[in-house]
């Protein structure tokens, strides 16, 4: 009995010690495992507390949520990165894009716009070196679409260039793109159809490397925004339309040139034939980084090192960077590794990324100011938490002294003069006369102070903290500074050497190489195994940002064979620029300027592999041709309507790059001021495009004039009911003067000066005419808005009248 009840009582004394093991063992589990929270587009950014994805920005949420369809990757092919040192396995990493129409309200208008999984950027794609692509694109939208993987080393079939290496894809449909990972470093991708990508389809992608530094890494996509549609934009830059100017107070009037003591700059200008001087083309309502006028990161302290991937995914800014914190250390470009350089400041162009360190002072919180070359908005990143510690401000551009350098540099017939120099590699920027922080202060400085003042303020802003402006002791980033850090020599093979010039037309919005856009060049046949050296001259007063698909190019900077690796080159007015690569692959790869506007106005030319296989992706290769070639044919149309008290005169146009069908209008509201039409078509000639021979139709009609009258040649003249055939030419004159002369079918002569959109003040237009058929006409314009001004003129035919002029 006494065994029995020993028995007993160890067995129950067991059951309680093992009921309290597991009871602090399932406590403990309870404790090892608290709630996380991760990020819906980085799941391998875990934390015990909210917060923001240091990749991405986009808020932490509870782990198990973080499930939405419309910003996260299959769990089971999500990205990786490597943990202390330890890569993991390659393997498949899927990504599922859903592209779709959407409303955005960065200015506080609502407007359209495209985003990818909801978002506007897209979402970060994380993948480490070694690993297989697959992304799918969905279409959701009504209109075709495309994604290019900008930079990446890919099968060409997956380039994403529509009707070049695949056919668009078509609305509600489903395509993938896949490729092995064989790089590291920032890249980014973005239609590559019609203008989608200043509608809001880009985002990055990140490659990491197989053993990638621990340091925070902040992908930063920077952009552009307007509020109107894209084609909009396009057609007002085709049309010589100076709204843009208008609205970023760089029109360069005559009122302007004299107040500023540079009248006979101006004139200077004109009598090259040149309008006033930009160094942008859009003026946008925002500039945004990562979707953002400004945004924060607040986790960072003293002393703590931040690397910035820096992407701009912009359609046409460049951006000033400048940082509050000190210095700016560069590590990399275009996805390429560089010897760490530091620098004060660098600009970005449109499709370059830079990665770039920045550190931390002090417990403050420290600005990463993106600025637009034509300074006239600027978007913020903050970095650290506190007392906020503004970047140097960048004032208003001197523009009347960047006019006076060009017109030194301008030839008469649109060519830019010897300078007994060869510039090359950013490394002499003529432009530097127009930065105040480099060429001294200037008048506007006091009234552009207080407009920065009235300006929203960002948070917590204190005054006695604000970063002093630069001085001439700067020191900018140039490409002759970028040093690969590795050997980057090419292959042994047979050179084929290529010469390029860069051209345009500002006027006309014409952009070329060697005077041609890629619906009126062949292809450039290259062999597989050759070394491609190609040499850039820019003969034009526009930077661009030469890109080339599926390759990285060598810049030739005199570091040797350590030059560096890029695929994006920004050559400025003047430059001559040489790259080198190596023809490794096959197909057809896009090289063009990656300004959206200008590569869209035909600014490219295409590289073709010779004895390529057929691409798959095409099964029509001459109407794929036929689609490639019409982005650059476009046409565009404009009309301009005067409603004035004597009646009604305008015109309206419909022209492409090369041709031009315009008719002109003037009708009487009585009848003794008669009606009168010209109607022409014809070719615009040359690189300027100045000469212009047409052939076309004039009417006129009046019931109460007399039939007969004579001209300044002694000609009769049929005023009453006159109908004629006409051919004749304009040219454009010194001054921007248009002289017409032609003949009609009755054997009659004119001859004919005029001049448009003289500008008296930033909103105040001149116009002129005068003929040999003794017509002449003079007045005036007031810009309002960009469709609507007040007019008034006086006609010799139908004398004075004032009202409005409507523009299209």
């Amino acid at each position: 009995m006494k065994k029995l009840m020993l028995l007993a009582l160890l067995t129950g004394l067991a059951g309680f010690t093992f009921a309290q093991h597991g009871h602090h063992t399932g406590k403990a589990m309870q404790q090892a495992s608290p709630v996380l929270y991760t990020c819906p587009m980085h799941p391998e950014i875990q934390q015990a507390g909210p917060g923001k994805c240091p990749k991405c920005g986009m808020d932490l949420v509870i782990k198990d949520q973080a499930t939405s369809p419309t910003a996260q990757p299959s769990p089971a092919t999500t990205e990786h990165n490597t943990t202390a040192g330890r890569p993991a396995a390659p393997r498949t990493v899927r990504y599922d894009l859903y592209v779709k129409d959407t409303l955005v309200a960065y200015s506080g208008k609502t407007k359209k716009a495209i985003a990818i999984n909801g978002s506007i950027p897209a979402p970060t794609l994380t993948f480490t070196e070694g690993d297989t692509a697959e992304i799918y694109v969905h279409n959701l939208m009504d209109e075709e679409t495309s994604v290019h993987w900008h930079g990446v080393f890919l099968p060409n079939r997956y380039d994403g260039v529509p009707f070049l290496t695949q056919m668009p894809i078509k609305p509600h449909s489903t395509y993938l793109y896949t490729f092995p990972v064989k790089q590291n470093g920032t890249y980014w991708y973005h239609s590559h159809t019609g203008l989608q990508e200043q509608s809001g389809m880009y985002g990055a992608l990140i490659f990491n490397k197989v053993a990638e530094p621990i340091i925070p890494a902040i992908p930063v996509v920077l952009s552009d925004w307007s509020d109107m549609r894209p084609k909009e934009i396009e057609r007002f830059l085709h049309n010589a339309n100076d709204w843009f100017a208008i609205k970023k107070g760089a029109t360069q009037s005559y009122t302007e040139a004299i107040s500023k003591g540079h009248f006979g700059t101006k004139l200077g200008n004109e009598w090259k034939r040149m309008n006033a001087m930009d160094v942008s083309d859009v003026y946008y309502e925002k500039l945004l980084n990562n979707g953002q006028e400004n945004s924060e990161h607040p986790q960072f302290k003293a002393g703590d090192k931040v690397k910035l991937r820096l992407i701009n995914g912009g359609a046409s800014t460049y951006f000033w960077l400048t940082w509050a914190g000190g210095k700016i250390t560069v590590v990399g470009n275009d996805g390429n590794d560089v010897s760490p350089v530091e620098v004060d400041r660098l600009i970005i162009a449109p499709s370059e990324t830079y990665d770039v360190i920045v550190t931390i002072p002090e417990n403050m919180q420290y600005e990463f100011r993106a600025t637009a070359e034509d300074r006239t908005k600027y978007t913020s990143l903050w970095l650290g938490k506190g007392m906020k510690m503004s970047a140097p401000e960048l004032r208003r551009l001197k523009y009347f002294e960047g006019m006076k350098m060009m017109n030194g540099m301008m030839k008469m017939d649109g060519n830019m003069a010897p300078m007994g120099m060869q510039m090359s590699n950013q490394q002499m920027d003529m432009n530097t006369v127009m930065y105040p922080e480099i060429s001294g202060d200037d008048k506007d400085h006091k009234k552009d102070s207080k407009q920065q003042q009235e300006m929203p303020m960002t948070g917590m802003e204190h005054a006695g903290h604000q970063m002093p402006a630069a001085t001439g002791d700067l020191v900018t980033l140039n490409y002759g500074m970028l040093r690969a850090t590795e050997p980057t020599t090419l292959p042994e093979g047979p050179e084929r050497l290529l010469r390029f010039e860069l051209t345009g037309n500002m006027d006309r919005y014409v952009w070329t190489l060697d005077n041609k856009t890629v619906s009126e060049s062949d292809r450039i046949l290259i062999r597989k195994g050759e070394r491609v050296k190609i040499v850039l001259y820019n003969n034009s007063m526009m930077r661009h940002p030469m890109h080339l698909h599926g390759h990285d190019f060598r810049v030739l900077n005199g570091q040797g064979e350590y030059a560096p690796l890029k695929n994006v080159l920004d050559i400025l007015p003047m430059e001559t620029d040489t790259l080198e690569f190596a023809a490794t692959e096959s197909g057809d790869w896009f090289f063009h300027c990656h300004i959206l506007y200008h590569m869209m106005s035909g600014m490219g030319r295409v590289f073709s592999y010779e004895q390529s296989p057929p691409n798959p992706e095409l099964p029509d290769p001459a109407y794929a041709r036929r689609m490639l070639n019409h982005d650059d044919r476009m046409v565009h149309l404009m009309g301009m309507a005067g409603l004035e008290s004597n009646g009604s005169d305008g015109q309206f146009m419909i022209a492409n790059t090369r041709y031009r069908l315009s008719t002109e209008w003037r009708l009487g509201l009585k009848a003794s001021h008669g009606n009168e039409s010209e109607t022409y078509f014809g070719r615009y000639m040359g690189r300027m495009q100045w000469f212009f021979p047409f052939i076309g139709f004039d009417y006129h009609y009046n019931s109460m004039r007399d039939g007969t009258e004579r001209n300044m040649f002694g000609q009769l003249s049929n005023q009453s009911n006159r109908k004629a055939l006409v051919a004749g030419f304009q040219y454009t004159l010194p001054m921007l003067i248009v002289a017409e002369a032609r003949i009609d079918s009755k054997g009659k002569l004119r001859f004919q000066l005029k001049r448009e959109d003289i500008p008296i003040t930033r909103r105040l237009r001149f116009n002129f005419m005068a003929n040999t058929d003794k017509e002449y006409m003079a007045g005036f314009r007031y810009i309002v808005t960009r469709y609507f001004a007040l007019s008034t003129h006086y006609d010799s035919d139908m004398g004075f009248g004032a009202g409005i002029t409507l523009s299209y």
